[in-house]
């Protein structure tokens, strides 16, 4: 590996008396190109949300609840893509949504959304490595799982440790597979769906009306099916944060936005579909949705009444795919993080040193640290901490959806405010001001109403209420306790820089 060179240039810009750091990430080579900036969004939304817990949604709330739930949820996140794009090529930085809330929301909320976002991301490279240890026992029960572990976080490793160029290759080629899986397992459904091939014996569009379907337990449990839905869909908002790496963002950008979207849209969509009319809600099968039992994967289910009798197996490696592609995304994602919050001053400056291949290793080696602590679960055979980790993952994913929500509004009543003209910009948003205001308030609503049946009974569910809910305070007391030691308060509408973000926007567009 070569020595780090010293990080990309910093610079200042004041108006009216306040301090903004606002920051080029020139060392950062742009290298990643639309397909890649794509899959490496699919990649992340992609997994086993969509593989393994899709049936949970389904005999949940039945094919129409579950239907009606995602669309919405899409609808919310095609919102929150948009306005990502436009800030995201407004100002092209590895920090994305982190330094988009510090220079249009509250310097403190940058700061906590920065670290709470790159500590649960790390976290999750841990729990995919668990979870992956679990799905290797399918084919070597006798191998200690350490072993696993420690090879595929090396793996990830390695991929990040190369060049953005080979990362980007790397998880191209991951989530290509779950692509195709996912594209054959909607051919062989429609195909028993109209006929073509013989269905299961209860397949049929009578599964939509069986029983109490379409919509099973009303709006509760639609409200849950949200949750499923929306953690489903996280790991979108990674292809702005890839921007600081994207050629040409002014193009790239939205045109991996608007594919990205309506891909996994259609994908979860078709898929919730499918399963609907191939499976009964009633299938006791869609209920025992857990990583370390692919063989009732609804997907699995549907390729077996297919006659496939390999199903389980395929779905098996498919499914290890998914979380080797989430973990290695979470490494990519989380040091570019890590990356942004030490060349804006917010983390320790050893963070934003590159190598001559333009890879923040430093920022690498602390985000394999945290990755490391797979280990731990493996040797004590404790996964609790893990699930309250996992949660807080979970957690703060919505937490910086509402960050983005947030910044695009204040962004554009900045712009307003201050008389700029938004034919500068090269990329704009067609759904504000509706975009950003639905989504956050669909976004608090989720995360206020995750778990909310659990406190009908506080005394005996106490720590699942703490599981759920721990994101929030630890996010709380970094903002807060940030604005106590640094004074800083929410930044004013007049306050707000645009210059060197408007520069670069044109930049951007004569070089298109």
């Amino acid at each position: 590996m070569s020595s780090p060179t010293t990080s990309s240039s910093r610079r200042a810009s004041a108006q009216h008396g306040h301090q903004h750091p606002v920051v080029e990430h020139d060392d950062l080579q742009r290298k990643l190109k639309a397909r890649h900036l794509t899959m490496i969004a699919v990649g992340g939304a992609v997994g086993t949300g969509l593989f393994v817990a899709s049936g949970a949604s389904i005999a949940q709330a039945g094919p129409g609840g579950a239907l009606l739930m995602y669309m919405l949820i899409g609808l919310m996140v095609y919102c929150l893509m948009t306005s990502l794009g436009e800030l995201a090529v407004h100002m092209p930085v590895a920090g994305s949504f982190v330094t988009y809330s510090a220079l249009y929301v509250d310097e403190g909320f940058g700061f906590a959304l920065g670290w709470n976002y790159w500590f649960s991301l790390a976290v999750t490279i841990a729990v995919e490595l668990t979870a992956a240890q679990l799905v290797m026992q399918y084919w070597f029960p006798d191998v200690p799982g350490v072993v696993w572990s420690a090879g595929f976080l090396l793996l990830m490793f390695g991929l990040n440790a190369f060049s953005v160029r080979g990362f980007g290759e790397a998880e191209y080629w991951f989530a290509l597979i779950k692509v195709v899986t996912v594209v054959v397992f909607l051919g062989v459904g429609l195909l028993m769906i109209f006929g073509i091939m013989q269905g299961g014996p209860q397949s049929g569009w009578h599964n939509f009306t069986t029983g109490d379907a379409p919509f099973v337990g009303g709006i509760p449990a639609m409200f849950g099916v949200a949750m499923i839905a929306g953690f489903s869909f996280l790991g979108t908002e990674t292809v702005g944060v890839a921007a600081g790496e994207a050629e040409r963002p002014a193009i790239t950008i939205p045109r991996a936005i608007r594919q990205t979207f309506w891909r996994i849209l259609l994908f979860y969509v078709l898929a919730i579909l499918v399963i609907g009319v191939l499976i009964p809600y009633t299938d006791p099968n869609l209920l025992r949705n857990d990583v370390t039992d692919v063989g009732v994967s609804p997907f699995a289910l549907v390729f077996r009444h297919a006659g496939l009798a390999f199903a389980a197996g395929l779905m098996n490696a498919v499914v290890l795919t998914a979380l080797l592609s989430a973990g290695t995304s979470s490494m990519y994602v989380s040091t570019r993080i890590l990356y942004g919050l030490a060349v804006s001053r917010r983390a320790p400056r050893v963070f934003g040193k590159l190598t001559r291949n333009g890879v923040p290793f430093y920022a690498l080696l602390a985000t394999t640290g945290i990755g490391a602590l797979c280990f731990l679960s493996s040797l004590l055979g404790n996964k609790t901490a893990y699930l309250w980790l996992l949660n807080t993952s979970a957690m703060t994913g919505f937490i910086a959806w509402l960050g983005i929500a947030v910044s695009h509004y204040r962004f554009r009543r900045g712009m307003a405010r201050q008389g700029h003209d938004l034919g500068k910009l090269a990329y704009r948003s067609p759904l504000y001001p509706f975009g950003p205001v639905f989504s956050a308030v669909l976004c608090v609503v989720i995360i206020g109403g995750q778990n909310y049946q659990a406190f009908a009974d506080i005394p005996n569910r106490w720590p699942e209420i703490v599981a759920t809910y721990i994101g929030v305070p630890v996010f709380l007391v970094l903002w807060l306790g940030y604005r106590m030691v640094t004074g800083a308060r929410l930044i004013a509408y007049e306050d707000m820089p645009f210059e060197f973000a408007e520069r670069k926007a044109e930049d951007e567009r004569e070089a298109a």
